[in-house]
């Protein structure tokens, strides 16, 4: 019997601020069968963004009691907030032959990079330094 297929795993990194994640969400409406992960984050959320929707918003200490029951595939502290990517939700896609789009911080590809964890990597960088420093202020 034929072993179905496994999703793929894709990593976009870029510095806050650079676009990933506009430009994920054009290629997510584009492309059928992918799936953008869901990153839990302990920032409060922006005024359109939605808890499930746009990140899973969490307590520092739910965060942290994640990070100690090992439930990330990688995870990050970017100014000051805690961002990870929940390891099981993301083999759920996985393991029923959907692949997966992760966005985050630079750190966190570095992470699954040292982890040996298999994708396939996307860096974006900003237009010029002078556009990534004004969007960042």
């Amino acid at each position: 019997m034929a072993q179905a297929r496994k999703g793929l795993l894709f990593v976009v990194s870029a510095p806050s601020g650079t676009g990933k994640s506009t430009v994920v969400d054009e290629v997510v409406q584009r492309v059928p069968c992918l799936v953008k992960s869901r990153s839990y984050t302990t920032r409060p959320p922006r005024p359109s963004e939605l808890n499930g929707t746009d990140y899973h918003f969490v307590a520092k200490e739910t965060f942290q009691r994640m990070i100690d029951a090992e439930e990330f595939l990688e995870w990050a502290i970017v100014f000051g907030h805690f961002y990870g990517t929940h390891a099981a939700e993301t083999d759920r896609y996985i393991d029923k032959g959907e692949d997966v789009i992760l966005v985050i911080d630079v750190q966190g590809a570095k992470r699954l990079r040292e982890q040996g964890v298999a994708a396939v990597g996307v860096f974006i960088l900003p237009p010029s330094f002078k556009v990534l420093e004004d969007r960042l202020r």
